[in-house]
């Protein structure tokens, strides 16, 4: 059985971990470097930074903060937001991500995700997805999901494996911050594609939602923000759950 992981998301404006609702009415939350040294402690097993108007605002990631998260985990991280070229992937890495998280950046120059996957590895390389569900299919937006792509999303993620991305981050925009539970149809739709690991974002709100994700699809991790920054569900607590339900995950 398959071990699968519980991953926690920062997603981080002016320096400050912030959450919304459909990427809307974002609110102040915590502090990163903090909130990097609990979930290392709670047992997350991955960590998601992602500066999320860096591309709206056409800067570079925020490095001197990735570098001080990165300093309080023992766990793998990935950082997004911004990243347009090599240099901007040899910058994050450099700052001690593991990953490298591509979007907006590789919808606009594609070649991206083959250059990035030859120089570090498919291992190293993911591709964040923000799709929104339109005219009866899925579709990919960019720039924080704030702007219909017009591209296929299931499309999107055949193409994102078949040019080296060795994982996927699918995340709801419909389904974020509205904890009703994860988007499993489209979930489905890019694994029935794809075969390296999804991880699916986008909805959690209870323990029960990251039983159904696992149960009823074959992604490889839940991640997940405003359920764990407010401590509605703690990450033990949620292991132990899924663990009781013949879910295998990793324990401390």
């Amino acid at each position: 059985m398959t071990t699968k992981k519980i991953i926690p998301c920062l997603d981080i404006r002016d320096g400050r971990v912030v959450k919304g609702v459909k990427f809307e009415g974002i609110q102040d939350v915590t502090d990163p470097v903090q909130a990097a040294a609990y979930y290392n402690a709670q047992g997350a097993d991955e960590l998601v930074f992602y500066d999320i108007t860096a591309s709206l605002e056409n800067r570079g990631l925020f490095t001197d903060l990735l570098r001080a998260v990165a300093g309080q985990v023992s766990i793998p991280l990935t950082a997004g937001g911004g990243i347009a070229s090599i240099e901007d992937c040899e910058r994050v890495l450099g700052c001690g991500a593991d990953k490298v998280s591509l979007n907006s950046g590789a919808i606009k120059n594609p070649a991206l995700i083959k250059q990035a996957a030859k120089k570090y590895g498919s291992q190293r390389i993911v591709l964040g997805m923000d799709v929104k569900r339109l005219d009866g299919g899925f579709r990919l937006f960019k720039g924080g999901g704030m702007v219909d792509t017009g591209i296929d999303a299931v499309e999107w993620a055949r193409q994102g494996q078949e040019r080296g991305a060795g994982e996927l981050v699918l995340n709801s925009i419909d389904n974020d911050g509205v904890r009703g539970g994860f988007d499993i149809e489209m979930l489905n739709a890019v694994r029935n594609v794809t075969t390296i690991p999804i991880v699916a974002s986008g909805g959690a709100g209870t323990k029960e939602h990251f039983l159904e994700l696992f149960r009823k699809t074959d992604v490889e991790a839940g991640l997940a923000a405003s359920i764990f920054h407010f401590k509605d569900l703690l990450i033990p607590e949620l292991k132990a759950y899924l663990m009781e339900n013949g879910v295998s995950v990793r324990t401390l």
